[in-house]
């Protein structure tokens, strides 16, 4: 993994390839931003005016390799044999209120910069990083973009190119506490982010559920973590039926698995819900052929739970998490599950398979019920859920529903960690879409696309009785299948990780007396 280290100074001796710089897109012009960058033994100001005559215009995750000569007389000064120059768009300051809200404020903006910089610079050994970090959101925001950018995937053959070796990052705080915090912090979640992605680029081939088990066990060890595993035959027993259902069309069986986190005297117990589906066929309810080579990251949500419990156990948060990876393949062969087929989950309900490509929210519910039986303070589900989520919001903004006052600080947890989630509601209305002569419920109701990915939140809000609840569907933000962008690559992306990280942080901070917002 990418070694961080924080300097107080830009000391002429420091030993590094390259530095990195930015640049606002003001007035057609590149603009060096300098405000809160430690530059000691350094002038910019040859580089301030050589910038526009580059072509480089400084728009957002626009970069420049440019040789440090540029510098003029100050190159004398440098060991790095060049210096990166990263486009920030308009500059640090607020955007609109959707921007904000969507995680793209002066912190997310330095974010998406600084990851962006180092994903342009794999393959080289070291970095400096002198962006604005005098401020702690800033070097917060400066320290996890840089190194959750500097990600590669090591499951390729031949070996990709090898992601940047070492970021220091220039801060006058590097001596504080407050700065420590910060750097285990960012160490802490770029490890996760990896965790989750390397999960979900995994091909289905080799990260069946019973692999996608194993590796959950290894890291469970190796982290000193609990683990609960129920097997088919468990989970057959213990009345998993949706679980069960969805996964008994595969030669790979399913799996429920528990990682927890207890640390002394918890502040709350929460419960993380992750869809677990290795490979999404659809079932009998087959997709087309150009859908499905993504459905590898069908699993992207349990990815996602796991890289969360193990972010929390590195970090000590005084709060206890339950991550729960609901597993299984959905496949169409000999006895698969059919429509019309009806199952009974953990808790008794009776549920009418209408779609089999319905698939996650049956496993899920499964979870969800089985998960509140433990009476946690809240529970959040996380689950590249509805195909209607992308069609609602896009690639890049993920939805999340649930009881109003969790879902609401799940979004705001998400802009302070510059995500983009938007707060969906659930109309009563569409509960209709549900209900069906033959069961308790329907898994979907295939007469109409209307407020699909509301319709399958109201089906999972069956399962979770008074518990406060969010769900959070990352559809489309967990994969991308386009060009990369700030410190999101192609392929997985550990959407949601640096959210439900932000959530658990808070609350760990809280008295166990305290009540829930």
């Amino acid at each position: 993994m990418t070694i961080l280290e924080l300097t107080t100074s830009c000391d002429p001796r420091l030993n590094v390839d390259v530095l990195v710089l930015a640049a606002a897109h003001i007035d057609q012009t590149p603009v060096l931003l300098t405000d809160g960058v430690v530059n000691q033994g350094l002038d910019f100001t040859a580089l301030a005016t050589a910038l526009p005559t580059t072509g480089f215009t400084g728009e957002l995750d626009a970069v420049i390799r440019v040789p440090s000569s540029v510098l003029g007389s100050d190159v004398r000064a440098v060991r790095a044999d060049s210096l990166l120059i990263v486009g920030t768009g308009p500059g640090l300051a607020a955007g609109s209120g959707d921007e904000t809200a969507l995680g793209a404020d002066r912190a997310g903006v330095l974010r998406r910069a600084a990851g962006c910089a180092a994903r342009e610079l794999a393959g080289m050994d070291s970095a400096a990083f002198l962006l604005p970090a005098d401020d702690l959101d800033d070097l917060r925001a400066v320290t996890e973009g840089a190194l959750v950018g500097a990600y590669a995937w090591s499951g390729r053959v031949p070996a990709p190119t090898a992601p940047l070796g070492r970021v220091v990052v220039a801060t006058a705080l590097a001596d504080s506490v407050e700065a420590s915090a910060a750097e285990a912090r960012a160490i802490a979640l770029a490890e996760a982010t990896a965790l989750a992605r390397d999960l979900v680029n995994e091909p289905p081939n080799r990260l069946t559920p019973q692999t996608f088990t194993q590796r959950a066990r290894a890291i469970a060890d190796d982290a000193g973590l609990g683990i609960e595993i129920l097997d088919e035959a468990l989970l057959r027993e213990q009345g998993f039926g949706g679980i069960v259902g969805v996964g008994q069309g595969s030669v790979h069986p399913p799996f429920l698995v528990r990682v927890s986190w207890v640390p002394e005297n918890p502040a709350q117990r929460i419960a993380l819900i992750g869809k677990g589906i290795t490979f999404d066929s659809g079932g009998l309810s087959l997709k087309p052929p150009a859908s499905m080579p993504e459905m590898k990251s069908d699993m992207a949500g349990a990815a996602t739970v796991l890289g969360a419990v193990l972010a929390a156990a590195r970090l000590e948060l005084g709060v206890r998490v339950d991550a729960w990876l609901a597993l299984a393949e959905n496949m169409p062969t000999a006895d698969a599950q059919r429509p019309s087929d009806i199952v009974t989950m953990r808790d008794g309900t009776t549920v009418e398979v209408t779609n089999t490509d319905a698939e996650g929210r049956l496993v899920m519910a499964d979870a969800l019920a089985r998960a509140i039986e433990d009476k946690p303070d809240c529970v959040l589900d996380i689950a590249t859920l509805t195909g209607a989520q992308i069609i609602a919001l896009g690639d890049r903004v993920s939805g999340v529903m649930g009881t109003p006052p969790l879902r609401d600080e799940v979004a705001r947890c998400a802009a302070e960690a510059g995500e983009a989630f938007w707060p969906m509601p659930l109309p009563e209305h569409l509960r209709s879409a549900l209900e069906t002569p033959f069961a308790g419920l329907r898994n979907a109701d295939i007469s109409s696309r209307a407020g699909g990915m509301l319709v399958a939140g109201l089906f999972l809000r069956e399962f979770v009785g008074d518990v406060p609840w969010a769900h959070l569907d990352i559809a489309g933000p967990a994969y991308n299948e386009k060009s990369p962008w700030g410190a999101t690559p192609v392929g997985g992306t550990g959407a949601g990780l640096a959210t439900l990280l932000a959530l658990l942080s808070d609350r760990g901070r809280r008295p166990p007396s305290e009540p829930l917002r």
